[in-house]
């Protein structure tokens, strides 16, 4: 028999949002219904690819559109997102600076395998999208969390941001609207990340993927704000124009200098190793970002109404409180006895799991530090599908709460 060795890097990746699911094999054997709320999906709801999409998608492949495309992206593409950031965001870029990605995922692989070595230090905030964490340890970096307050809505502590800078520093990491948390950042809270950036020769990884799924507070992109700090730029097409299983997005470069360039040149040297992205979905992206855009507010007020059914409905659960979200689909909220009932928010997550089919993420595979004893939720289902799941979350923890009171009468 052959002896395989697996390298540590590949052993030892995470990621909470799927690593979960594994619990769930057994229990769909048994025939107990399931309720995801675990992964960020709106097409697997009743959110619907619009049908300008779809029809361009058909016609690509109906046309043979179905080659290699530039490594770097279609032009048609690339000169779409220039016309997006320019009306969404008031970001001004060039096509030359907009590289096609498959999914944001592989933009964040690609950025931080060209700007991390062994030991270089990545600054993301606590909570975090998990792929910043793995891929920064993947290509044997160290991820640094920096605070985010929970008690003011989840937006960054700056002193502790500053405190975080070391010479090992490669970039600082900033997610907004945020997922876990769905915090969206002022203008002054970005232009002081930006101010410290600058301070120490740092570029930004700005992730946008949520721009436009915000609720009453603003977003106002990194990108448009910052005067001479190098920003990258990463969004992508799965969660406003329902494109999840389409993998697409787009990361572009903004600033200037020899080492943006590099890093921008780092980038599209791996574009060019992997071919490039899938060529129908590409025309079918130009599509989207060309054409009607007035379902984004139909898509943004289903979303309000499921985000404050969430907020009041889990607040109203003894042992569980949570801030209101601001943006994206998700919510963040605090286990009270995780520590003390339950082990750990890993221990909560896969007993409630196993006993109602409620399916969330541990809120510490967001972050060991900033995300433990937390847990997130995806409120994209229907009010009805939610009720139903947080019914059960809540005689779940009634449960244990009778459990353990009896326990301490019967100790007495």
């Amino acid at each position: 028999m052959a002896h395989v060795k697996v390298t540590n890097r590949a052993s030892n990746i995470e990621y909470a949002i799927r690593d979960v699911i594994v619990h769930t094999q057994e229990l769909i054997k048994n025939g107990k219904k399931i309720y995801y709320l675990n992964i960020g999906d709106p097409a697997a709801f009743d959110f619907k690819t619009p049908q300008n999409v779809k029809d361009a998608l058909c016609k690509a492949i109906d046309c043979d559109s179905n080659y290699y495309s530039p490594s770097e992206g279609r032009i048609e593409l690339r000169e779409a997102i220039v016309r997006k950031e320019k009306r969404v965001n008031d970001v001004d870029i060039s096509a030359n600076n907009v590289l096609i990605t498959e999914g944001i995922s592989e933009g964040i692989q690609m950025v931080l395998a060209a700007l991390v070595e062994k030991g270089d230090e990545i600054l993301f905030p606590g909570p975090t999208y998990p792929p910043y964490i793995s891929y920064t340890k993947f290509f044997d970096g160290t991820p640094v969390s920096y605070e985010t307050i929970e008690e003011e809505g989840w937006v960054p502590n700056i002193d502790d941001l500053r405190s975080k800078i070391s010479p090992k520093t490669r970039a600082i990491v900033i997610t907004n609207p945020n997922n876990p948390t769905g915090s969206v950042y002022s203008a002054k809270c970005i232009k002081e990340m930006l101010d410290i950036a600058g301070e120490h020769n740092l570029p930004v990884l700005s992730d946008e993927i949520y721009d436009q799924l915000t609720y009453e507070k603003e977003f106002v992109s990194t990108a448009h704000l910052s005067k001479d700090v190098p920003v990258v730029g990463l969004n992508g097409f799965s969660k406003v124009y329902q494109m999840t299983g389409w993998r697409l997005g787009y990361m572009y470069f903004k600033g200037e200098g020899k080492q943006l360039d590099a890093l921008r040149l780092g980038v599209e040297k791996q574009c060019r190793i992997r071919l490039c992205a899938n060529t129908p979905v590409q025309i079918a992206g130009a599509a989207a970002l060309d054409g009607p855009q007035d379902f984004v507010k139909g898509i943004v007020d289903q979303l309000r109404e499921r985000r404050d059914f969430a907020w009041k409905r889990l607040n109203e659960i003894e042992g569980i409180t949570t801030t209101k979200p601001e943006g994206a689909f998700y919510i963040f909220p605090k286990i009270r006895d995780v520590g003390t009932r339950w082990k750990t928010d890993m221990e909560f997550v896969v007993e409630l799991l196993k006993e109602t089919g409620v399916l969330i993420v541990n809120g510490s595979g967001f972050d060991p530090v900033y995300g433990k004893d937390h847990a997130r939720i995806v409120f994209l289902p229907p009010c009805e599908e939610l009720e139903e799941a947080f019914n059960c979350l809540e005689r779940f923890m009634k449960k244990k709460q009778k459990k353990e009171a009896h326990g301490r009468v019967g100790y007495g």
